[in-house]
Formats: structure tokens, sequence, C-alpha cells
């Protein structure tokens, strides 16, 4: 029934005839179809000792008989409010905050360890063990890899908010890219323990976390067709809207500050392009451009760059 109908939440018992509920959430699990559906034990069962076998399968909640009505629905209202939350992230660090309001964690701004990172300070390696995952506090963070030719690819700028390494954690291998902090820098650092006791004890995170790892893997190759055959002056359009929305705050226009040799490993191209295109922008007077320093004056008409 579950299969054919796919419910929004289970309810069920343990005490049953043929298959118990333990097997009913263990088959649940098994299929990705079924695994994330909230999943509440309502029992006459209330030992401890059951109690922790239902929550270590992977039960959301656990009532015993007997019970008051608003008690349930409760139980309800919060676990399918649970579920909508998780299911809107829109990335592994949406994800992360999501889960991070259901879990004993609490509040990780506050409880976890803060480290401050100069300019141009190298906050990873690749090749580096994989221990923790960081969510920036303050300041900016490039993320880039080297080719074989010793150039480099600047793969995203992130901001206040985003989180960074965690998907070398994920995957349990050394880091595949380099983290640079672009400005003064402050990050809160989450050990591996703590960062897979939030993401994998729960079905739901569990689930949602495979859709958006799928999504990046889909995002990734787009990007990589998009840099096979878009031009280069749609690509180096693409790349300043990128850098506009992470340097965005309430003070218009937006000024940021990108070296050429960095703008050239985003769009993956030389310098010597970027600096001709760029001077193609600042005389469509959609730019200022005065040594590293970019103020964008019309985002609208960069944005609409098609080649």
């Amino acid at each position: 029934m579950a299969l054919d109908s796919h419910p929004d939440l289970i309810i069920c018992d343990i005490m049953m005839p043929e298959l118990d509920g333990y097997e009913v959430l263990y088959l649940l699990s098994e299929n990705p179809k079924t695994a994330a559906i909230p999943f509440i034990f309502l029992t006459a069962k209330a030992e401890k000792t059951d109690f922790r076998i239902g929550m270590n399968m992977g039960a959301d909640d656990y009532i015993s008989k007997p019970f008051e009505e608003l008690e349930l629905l409760e139980s309800i209202e919060r676990r399918l409010k649970k579920f909508e939350e998780l299911s809107k992230a829109g990335d592994i660090g949406d994800l992360v905050i999501s889960a991070s309001k259901y879990d004993s964690l609490g509040d990780i701004e506050t409880e976890k360890k803060v480290q401050i990172y100069k300019r141009n300070d190298i906050i990873y390696r690749a090749g580096d063990h994989s221990s923790h995952v960081y969510k920036i506090k303050t300041g900016k963070v490039k993320i880039y890899r080297i080719n074989d030719d010793g150039k480099e690819l600047v793969i995203n700028i992130l901001k206040e908010g985003d989180f960074l390494g965690e998907q070398s954690l994920i995957q349990d291998t050394s880091r595949t890219e380099f983290a640079e902090a672009l400005e003064k820098t402050e990050l809160i650092q989450i050990s591996k323990e703590d960062f897979q006791k939030l993401i994998f004890n729960n079905r739901e995170v569990s689930s949602r976390l495979i859709k958006l790892i799928s999504k990046n893997l889909v995002d990734r190759e787009v990007e990589l067709m998009e840099m096979a055959y878009n031009t280069v002056r749609k690509r180096t359009a693409d790349n300043l809207m990128k850098l506009h929305d992470a340097y965005a705050n309430d003070k218009t226009p937006v000024t940021f500050e990108v070296s050429r040799a960095d703008l050239a490993g985003m769009v993956g191209t030389s310098p010597e392009s970027i600096i001709r295109i760029l001077s193609e922008f600042r005389k469509d007077k959609w730019l200022r451009a005065d040594g590293k320093l970019i103020t964008i004056l019309e985002p609208e008409k960069i944005a609409l760059v098609k080649y």
C-alpha cells in the first residue's frame, strides 16, 4: 500500500501478526521509494529498550498507549513540517541548517569552534585528510583546483552562510580541491563525527542528501557543457554575475575585488581574454574596473549576455 499510494506519513503499531512494526520499518527503509516517509510508532510497548530499538532503526517518533489525542496530533504536525523543510533544501548547506533544528547539536553557530583566516590563507589543500566541515560565519572563500599544467581553475566563490568541505566528508575521501580565504574570514568548524550524526541519523535527511548529491552532479555536468560550448564572453558575464551575487549587500552598486587571473580561472580562459572582455563591458558602461576592484553598474545587462 505504501508503494502504491506513497503516504505523507505512516503511524504503525509494533505488536502485529505476520510482520511486527520493526520489520515494517526495516522494509520501508530498504526501499528508496519509501525510505524518507516520516514514520511514527504508536504502541502499547513502552519499555526503554523498545524505544531505543525503534529510534535506532530510524523511526521519527515513538508514542506509547494510552496517549492523548493532542500528543499524537502535535507529533504528526512536527514530522510533516520537518519533512517539508528538508524537502525545500536547495543545497547541502541548506540541508545541514534544516537538519540541525531537529538534532541535539543545537545551534552550531554558538556551540562550535570558530577559526579565523587572513586574506590568502589556505584553509585546506587537495589531498588533505577530510576531518571537518566548515560554515562561513563572515568573509569569502575561493574553491579551486590546479590542473596538470599548474593552472588554477576556480570552481566557486562562497560567502557568509555557505558550507565548504562537505562533499569529501560525505564520500569519505581526501580533499579534491583547495579552499582559500579571499578576505578576513571566520569559519565555524564542525567535526566529522558531529556532521555525520547530523546528516545520517535520520532517514529523511539521508534520503534528501542523496538527491542533492545527484543534483550537484547534474549541475556540474551542465557547467562543464557550458564551459565547452558557451563563448568566453558569455562565460565571463555569468561568472561576473556569480561574483555580484556573492558580494551583494544593502549597498548598490556592488563592488568586489578579484584578480584577472582568478577571473580567468573561473571562466576557463587566459587573463588576456578577460582583460579584453572587461574592456568591452567598461566601454558599454556596464561596469567599472580599477585594478582588482570591479563595480557592477548594469547587472541586468550583463546577466542577459548570450554570446
